[in-house]
């Protein structure tokens, strides 16, 4: 007989839910499409698995990022304290956070954890902003996609020159005696398979595992996860392969599409219902989305109480007036939204407009050029330089009565004055990078914005004290509470909104153009280009906004719409 808690919560599912949340305990495929619900019907299977006589203590549930981890033990403790359990029962962890704790079990050192960015700088002062996305990406793919160690590397004897980097990155670690991110679940998964006894222990702990956005997780990840499952593997995975929008962190959908051929006998339940969306954005979403190849083939409908708009807006002004009409647009009616762009470098002209407009914004990963403090370098260094040609002048007997701020500044860069690049990102989590993020911005364009911006003043400290008041109104407006988020598309999966906008919806913005010209196997990298539209549409909870230039718009919008409906004409041959 079920406790009464657990039987309320099963019956407030619907009956797809219901089906995964209750599947008999092996390996399970919870295909869950946006908006359906996974989180409830991971809840609803711990619940239920406690309440069938699953020890609570050997049950695990590892989920993508930490965000996620925190929301779910928060509703797992929720769903069990009824069942007299105390906050904690049940283990919900980060990939990261788990294999630290393996670690720490096994005695090996978890402490210091460093950031891979600082280390690089620590080695080479002077490496450039690509040349170290370049590293990092590669080091990954080492540790984790193939499973080296730097000792394994060292056996080669003609290494190359990602190899020699590798190798001197892993002794700097070594003797700082830390690790990085990446070694969290590298070297747990080691010293699991090389530790039996340790192995035993955690398979105890893991008896019934529970993954999260299994189609975000590497191959490193997988394989722990699935070691930690076997050979009973009661493992219940929830992940969408529509989804799928981190390759560059080395997720791959033909892992989750592929997960059959390691567990045999995996059973797949799907859940159907998108209960976010208006039935029109889920129709022009799952229209977008089936174009794919590399996807299972699934039911996505809208729930029976959807309703909302699709706004369709072609816009053939500037970046400021398209936002500034978006944000017109919305209903005054107390509901989130959400300003979404393809990268952060796009979202800068939104963030502009609501410091001019005075409207508090959320941006936890956007900071606006003001806010480099390069700025303050470069305005000395432009005085220094006006104050040295203005003595120049006068010893010539020269005068001059034109402002100098405006030339000193441009001599700096017809110059090419350089500064130091911002210091990296603090190693706090792992999943902070996001993908063509390129912000901070070089010293060129700092210096090419304050030409721009220095025309109305006629003094450095005119221009200084605009630079201060325009950050006092920046610090004043973002806020954790506000009712507008501005972020990257990357950055909202898990997310919803009343109302979003997609802007940027332009040829060779989104899909990143260069993204496909840089690629080995562009198709691919459509797909997940397509994928990431995908996760950005079907964030709207009551409205969805497009904006695009009616001249060039995006290939999605071409294949969601017709060119009736986007206002073109037909681009076809």
């Amino acid at each position: 007989m079920l406790p009464l808690s657990v039987v309320d919560r099963l019956a407030r599912l619907a009956p797809d839910q219901r089906a995964a949340a209750t599947a008999p305990p092996g390996p399970v495929l919870c295909v869950a499409p946006a908006g359906s619900g996974k989180t409830t019907t991971l809840v609803a299977r711990i619940a239920w698995l406690v309440a069938t006589g699953a020890d609570p203590a050997g049950i695990t549930a590892v989920t993508f990022n930490k965000r996620a981890a925190d929301e779910m033990a928060t509703r797992v403790d929720a769903a069990l304290e009824p069942l007299g359990l105390a906050a904690g029962s049940v283990r919900v962890k980060t990939f990261h956070a788990l294999g630290r704790e393996i670690l720490a079990d096994g005695g090996a050192s978890v402490e210091p954890l460093l950031a891979r960015e600082a280390v690089l700088r620590d080695i080479w002062p002077d490496i450039t902003r690509g040349a170290m996305r370049q590293l990092d990406d590669a080091f990954s793919k080492l540790k984790l996609d193939i499973g080296v160690t730097a000792a394994e590397v060292a056996t080669d004897a003609e290494p190359g020159p990602i190899a020699r980097a590798f190798l001197a990155y892993e002794q700097a670690l070594e003797d700082a005696g830390g690790l990085d991110f990446d070694d969290l679940v590298a070297r747990s998964l080691r010293l699991l398979e090389a530790r039996p006894s340790l192995l035993r222990r955690w398979r105890e702990r893991c008896r019934d595992l529970l993954v999260d956005e299994t189609q975000d997780v590497d191959r490193s990840q997988l394989r722990l996860a699935l070691l930690l499952a076997a050979p009973a593997n009661r493992i219940f995975l929830v992940g969408d392969d529509d989804q799928t929008i981190y390759g560059w962190r080395l997720a791959d959908v033909r892992r989750v599409l592929a997960l059959a051929e390691s567990l045999p006998g995996l059973r797949r339940i799907d859940l159907t219902v998108n209960y976010r969306c208006p039935e029109v954005v889920v129709e022009r979403a799952v229209r977008l989305i089936q174009r794919n190849e590399e996807r299972f083939v699934k039911t996505i409908r809208a729930g029976p109480a959807a309703s909302g708009r699709l706004i369709l807006a072609p816009d053939s002004s500037d970046e400021i007036a398209r936002i500034q009409h978006v944000i017109a647009s919305w209903p005054d009616d107390g509901g989130t939204r959400a300003i979404l762009a393809r990268t952060n470098v796009e979202l800068l002209p939104a963030a502009a407009v609501a410091v001019e407009m005075g409207l508090p914004f959320r941006a936890a990963r956007l900071r606006l050029l003001t806010e480099d403090r390069r700025v303050d370098a470069i305005l000395r260094a432009a005085e220094d330089r006006a104050a040295e040609s203005r003595a120049a002048d006068l010893k010539g007997g020269a005068g001059s009565t034109e402002a100098p701020l405006l030339p000193a500044l441009a001599a700096l860069a017809r110059g090419g004055f350089e500064l130091p690049e911002p210091p990296p990102r603090a190693a706090t989590d792992p999943d902070s990078r996001e993908p063509d993020e390129p912000l901070p911005v070089e010293t060129a364009d700092l210096l090419a914005a304050l030409v721009g911006w220095a025309a109305p003043f006629h003094s450095f400290s005119d221009l200084a004290g605009a630079v201060e008041r325009h950050r006092a109104r920046i610090a004043e407006l973002r806020r954790d509470d506000a009712q507008l988020t501005l972020a990257t598309a990357h950055s909202t999966k898990g997310l919803e909104f009343d109302h979003v906008a997609v802007i940027g919806m332009d040829a060779g913005r989104f899909p990143s153009a260069r993204s496909l010209r840089e690629s080995t196997e562009p198709e691919r990298v459509l797909e997940e280009e397509r994928r990431l539209a995908y996760v950005a549409w079907t964030r709207a909870r009551r409205s969805l906004t497009l904006v695009y230039d009616p001249a060039s718009p995006s290939q999605f919008l071409l294949e969601a719409f017709s060119d009736r409906e986007l206002g073109v004409e037909s681009l076809a041959p």
